[in-house]
């Protein structure tokens, strides 16, 4: 199995329980992890042959700053629902931080991972 990936995606969203939070824009840093084949890419030397994260990022930057969620967890059950329906993903593997969420700590977040994870051939 191969793995695409981008890491450290950051987006602007509302995000947070607290009332002051649901009035402001806060960035979330993201993670994700998706699985393909990439013989075909590799052969061909053609974007059409692969998993085009471009495309995985345009679309995760759109829908995260349109979105307003009171969890990181839900965000990140949303954004493993776009790759793996959208983008035919058999398996994901999502990081969300929040950075500065709590004091003290760098960032603070979820991981999930979503989908059958192929075995490597």
């Amino acid at each position: 199995m191969d793995i695409i990936f981008l890491h450290d995606l950051r987006i602007e969203t509302v995000i947070g329980l607290w009332e002051w939070e649901r009035k402001i824009r806060q960035t979330v840093a993201i993670d994700i992890e998706m699985s393909a084949d990439i013989r075909k890419a590799a052969e061909t030397d053609s974007v059409d042959d692969t998993l085009n994260y471009k495309a995985v990022a345009k679309r995760l930057q759109e829908y995260v700053g349109e979105s307003s969620f009171q969890l990181v967890e839900t965000l990140a059950e949303k954004i493993a629902g776009i790759v793996t329906d959208e983008f035919g993903v058999a398996w994901v593997r999502v990081k969300v931080n929040k950075p500065g969420a709590i004091r003290g700590a760098r960032d603070a977040g979820v991981i999930i991972e979503r989908g059958t994870r192929p075995v490597a051939e």
